[in-house]
C-alpha cells in the first residue's frame, strides 16, 4: 500500500520535460564527439582536463570573483552584481569526489547565483584518493558552519553529480541539529546528484548505452577511490541511505541519459515517503552535466532558470524586507 501511495505521489512531483529538436541535434553531436573517451575519466591524471572542461562554460559578465577562507575551508566566492545580505549559497562542486576545483566551476555557479540574487561560496574540499571519506563530508559541514558565524542567516545548498551527493549529506547533517543552528537552512538543489554509493541503481544498466559519458567500470573506480573499505550504505556515504524527513524543500534535476537517472528518482521517491517537499525534473535526452551548456542547449537555461527560481523563493521567505531589496 505504501508503494502504491509513494507512486501516486510520484506523479505529482516529478516533472518530465520533452526534447527540445535543436537540443536533439546538439546533444548528438556532442554524444559522437564524446565517444572516444567514454569511461576514460579516472584518476588523478584526470584534474587538469576535467577543470579544463569546466572552464569552457559560458562566462557572466555580471559576478565577480574573491577568493576566501570559510570555516578553515579554502574556496571561492562569487558575487552577483546585486546580491542580497544575509543569506548565501553553499555549492559543492562535481568530479566523483577525485576531480573539480572552485576555480573550475566558477562559471556554472555564476549562473545560478545571479539567477538567485545571492552570492555563493564554492568550497575547495579535500579530494580522494589523497584525502578519503568522510574527509569531503567533514570539509563542506565545516564550510556550512563557517557561513553561520558570519552573521548569514538564510543558507541554501546546490551541487552537481558527486557535490550533489555532498550536498544532501550535508542537508541531513544540518537538518538533524536544527535545534542549536545559527541559520535557516532554507533549501538544497542538486544536479544529478549519486545518492546511492552500492552503485545498484537499474540504470546503470538500462542508460549505460544512453550516457555519453560513464561506464560502471569507470565510476566504480573512483567511489572505491572515495570510500577505500568505508561501507557504501553509511548515511554520510549514501543519503539515499539517509535521514529523509525533516529536510528542507529538495529539488533535483537530472537527464533522462544518464546512468545517474535511478540515484535521482529513488532519492525524490523516498523523500517524499518521509514527508519531504520534494520535487524532480528529469529532462528527456539529455546527458550529465548538461546544465553546463548553458548558451546552447535551451534545457540548460530552463534548468538554471527553475534552480534560480527555487533559490529566490526560499532565500527571501522570511527575510527582513529591508535587507532583501
Amino acid at each position: 500500500m505504501q508503494r502504491s501511495t509513494t507512486e501516486d505521489a510520484l506523479k505529482h512531483f516529478v516533472v518530465t520535460h520533452p526534447l527540445d529538436p535543436e537540443d536533439a541535434t546538439i546533444t548528438a553531436a556532442t554524444r559522437t564527439m564524446a565517444s572516444p573517451r567514454k569511461g576514460k575519466l579516472r584518476g588523478i591524471e584526470a584534474r587538469e582536463p576535467f577543470d579544463a572542461m569546466m572552464e569552457r562554460v559560458s562566462p557572466r559578465d555580471d559576478v565577480s570573483f574573491e577568493a576566501d577562507t570559510v570555516g578553515g575551508i579554502t574556496g571561492l566566492w562569487v558575487h552577483p552584481a546585486h546580491a542580497r545580505s544575509d543569506e548565501a549559497i553553499l555549492h559543492l562542486h562535481a568530479g566523483w569526489f577525485n576531480l573539480g576545483s572552485a576555480k573550475a566551476f566558477r562559471h556554472l555557479v555564476g549562473h545560478i547565483a545571479a539567477r538567485a540574487g545571492a552570492s555563493a561560496f564554492i568550497p575547495d574540499y579535500r579530494l580522494a584518493p589523497e584525502h578519503r571519506f568522510p574527509a569531503a563530508v567533514d570539509d563542506v559541514l565545516a564550510s556550512y558552519r563557517g557561513l553561520e558565524e558570519r552573521g548569514i542567516r538564510r543558507i541554501a545548498i546546490t551541487g552537481d553529480s558527486a557535490g550533489g551527493n555532498l550536498a544532501l549529506v550535508l542537508a541531513a547533517r544540518v537538518s538533524a541539529d536544527a535545534a542549536s543552528a545559527k541559520s535557516a537552512l532554507v533549501g538544497v538543489a542538486a544536479l544529478s546528484p549519486v545518492t546511492d554509493l552500492t552503485l545498484l541503481s537499474e540504470t546503470y544498466v538500462t542508460r549505460a548505452d544512453a550516457d555519453p559519458y560513464f561506464t560502471l567500470p569507470q565510476v566504480a573506480e573512483l567511489v572505491h577511490a572515495y570510500l577505500g573499505s568505508a561501507d557504501p550504505k553509511l548515511p554520510l556515504a549514501s543519503p539515499l541511505h539517509g535521514q529523509l524527513s525533516g529536510l528542507p524543500p529538495v529539488r533535483v534535476h537530472v537527464g533522462d541519459d544518464e546512468v545517474l537517472l535511478d540515484d535521482s528518482r529513488s532519492y525524490v521517491e523516498r523523500a517524499i515517503a518521509a514527508g519531504t517537499d520534494a520535487r524532480l525534473d528529469v529532462w528527456m535526452g539529455m546527458p550529465h552535466g548538461f546544465a553546463g551548456s548553458i548558451g546552447s542547449l535551451k534545457a540548460s537555461a530552463q534548468a538554471l532558470d527553475a534552480i534560480g527560481e527555487f533559490l529566490t523563493e526560499k532565500l527571501l521567505a522570511g527575510a527582513d524586507p529591508d535587507t532583501a531589496r
